[in-house]
C-alpha cells in the first residue's frame, strides 16, 4: 500500500476532526465560520475524504494484483475533488462550486467502481461477494444525492422528499458502502472461506440493509407499516450479527499468532462497536424510541459517530496496523489510545447528556466545555499516527 495515499488519507481526517473540534468549541467561544457549512464541510471530508479513499487505497491493494497508472491517477483527481469540498464548504455551504467538487466526486466513484469491477482479482468467493456488494450500495446511495435538486426545486429542503432523500443517502453510504466493504476486508485478512453459513449472513446482510432504511423514511413519512418493515429488518440483523460473530470466532488464534497486541486490540475494539451498533440499533423495535430517534441530536451524532469512528475506523486502523507503513512503538500505541480515549468520552457524554435531555433532566454541568476538551484528543491521536507514519522507513511507496 502506498505510504503516500495513506498519509493523504490520515491528513484529511485530521482536517476533519479539527472542523469537528471547532464545530465544538463553538457552543463556548465565537468561531468566523457560518455553523452550518462548516457542519457539511466536516462531514464530507470525513466521509469522502477519510473513509472513501482510505477503502479506495485498501481495496486496489488487497485486490488489484495489477496497479494500473490509472489508479494512481484517479486517486488524485478524487483527492482534488475532496479539497475543493473542504474549501467551498466552509464559505458558502450547498452552492454552485460545492456541488460541482461534490458531483466529481461522484463522478470518479462510479468510475472506480468500473474499474474495480473489472480488475478485482480474488479467488474467495466470500470477498467477491461482499466487494461486489458493497460497491453497487455506493451506487445505489449516490441516487439519493441526484434527487436532492428535484426535491429542492419542487418541494423544498424542509420537505419529506429532500430529507429521505438525504437519509437515503446516508443509510447506505454507512451501512451499505462503508460497512459491507469493511467486512468484505477484514474475511479477506482472516482468510475466511466460503460456506453455508456464510452465505446465509451474506443474504441476511443485504434484506437487512434495505428494509432498516424504512426508519429513517418513516421519520418524516410516518405509517405503520414502515415500523413492521423496520422491525423485521432489525431482527434480521441481528441474526445476521450472530452468524458474523460465529463466522469469526474459529480466527481469534490465527490473528493472534500473526499480529501485534495492539492490532489484535484494536479490532476487538472495531468487533465491540460493531456488536454495540446493532444492539443499539434494535432498540428501535420499541415504537416510541423509532419515533423519537431522529430528535434528540446528541444522540442522532453519537450513534453516526459510533458507526464511524468505531466501527468503520476501528477496522481501518487494524488494517493500517498490519500494513508496513507503521513503527510499533510508544508512539503509535499513545497514538490509537488517544484517540480510543477521545471517542470513548464524547461518546459517553453525549449519550449521557442526550438521555438527560429525554428524560427532561437538563444539562450536564460544563457539558460543551468538556466535549470540546474530550474531543481535543481525537485529532491528536490521529497527529501521533500520521508522525509514526512519517517516521517510519519502508519500501512501500
Amino acid at each position: 500500500m502506498q505510504k503516500k495515499l495513506v498519509l493523504t488519507c490520515l491528513f484529511n481526517f485530521l482536517i476533519a476532526a479539527l472542523m469537528g473540534l471547532v464545530l465544538r468549541y463553538s457552543f463556548i467561544g465565537t468561531i468566523q465560520f457560518n455553523y452550518r457549512f462548516l457542519i457539511h464541510a466536516h462531514s464530507h471530508i470525513a466521509m469522502l475524504g477519510w473513509l472513501y479513499l482510505m477503502l479506495y487505497a485498501l481495496i486496489v491493494h488487497h485486490f488489484v494484483p495489477e496497479k494500473k497508472p490509472v489508479y494512481n491517477r484517479l486517486f488524485w483527481v478524487t483527492e482534488f475533488a475532496v479539497i475543493g469540498m473542504m474549501l467551498s464548504f466552509p464559505f458558502q455551504g450547498y452552492a454552485a462550486i460545492s456541488i460541482s467538487f461534490s458531483t466529481l466526486h461522484i463522478l470518479c466513484s462510479y468510475y472506480f467502481v468500473y474499474l474495480i469491477w473489472n480488475d478485482c482479482k480474488t479467488e474467495s468467493v466470500v470477498t467477491e461477494y461482499l466487494l461486489k456488494t458493497a460497491l453497487l450500495f455506493m451506487v445505489l446511495s449516490t441516487f439519493g444525492v441526484w434527487c436532492l435538486g428535484p426535491a429542492v426545486s419542487m418541494l423544498g429542503q424542509a420537505s419529506a422528499f429532500y430529507q429521505t432523500a438525504i437519509q437515503f443517502f446516508l443509510h447506505f453510504q454507512f451501512n451499505g458502502w462503508f460497512l459491507i466493504a469493511v467486512i468484505a476486508i477484514f474475511f479477506h485478512v482472516l482468510r475466511l472461506k466460503d460456506s453455508k453459513q456464510f452465505r446465509l449472513f451474506f443474504k441476511l446482510l443485504i434484506v437487512s440493509t434495505v428494509l432498516t432504511m424504512a426508519l429513517p423514511v418513516y421519520w418524516f413519512s410516518p405509517h405503520i407499516l414502515l415500523l413492521w418493515i423496520n422491525g423485521i429488518g432489525t431482527l434480521i440483523q441481528l441474526y445476521a450479527l450472530l452468524l458474523f460473530l460465529k463466522l469469526i470466532k474459529p480466527y481469534p488464534l490465527q490473528l493472534y499468532k500473526k499480529n501485534s497486541k495492539l492490532t489484535i486490540y484494536i479490532y476487538s475494539f472495531a468487533v465491540f462497536c460493531f456488536i454495540l451498533k446493532t444492539v443499539l440499533q434494535s432498540f428501535s423495535l420499541i415504537p416510541e424510541i423509532a419515533a423519537i430517534a431522529y430528535q434528540h441530536r446528541n444522540l442522532v451524532i453519537g450513534f453516526i459517530h459510533l458507526i464511524m469512528l468505531g466501527v468503520i475506523t476501528g477496522f481501518l486502523f487494524g488494517f493500517l496496523l498490519q500494513s508496513r507503513l507503521v513503527t510499533f512503538n510508544l508512539l503509535l500505541s499513545l497514538g490509537i489510545f488517544i484517540f480510543i480515549l477521545g471517542f470513548i468520552a464524547t461518546e459517553l457524554l453525549l449519550i449521557v447528556q442526550g438521555a438527560m435531555f429525554y428524560f427532561g433532566m437538563g444539562i450536564v454541568p460544563s457539558y460543551y466545555l468538556l466535549l470540546f476538551l474530550f474531543s481535543i484528543l481525537l485529532p491528536l491521536g490521529i497527529a501521533f499516527i500520521i508522525i509514526n507514519i512519517l517516521k517510519t522507513k519502508t519500501h512501500v511507496r
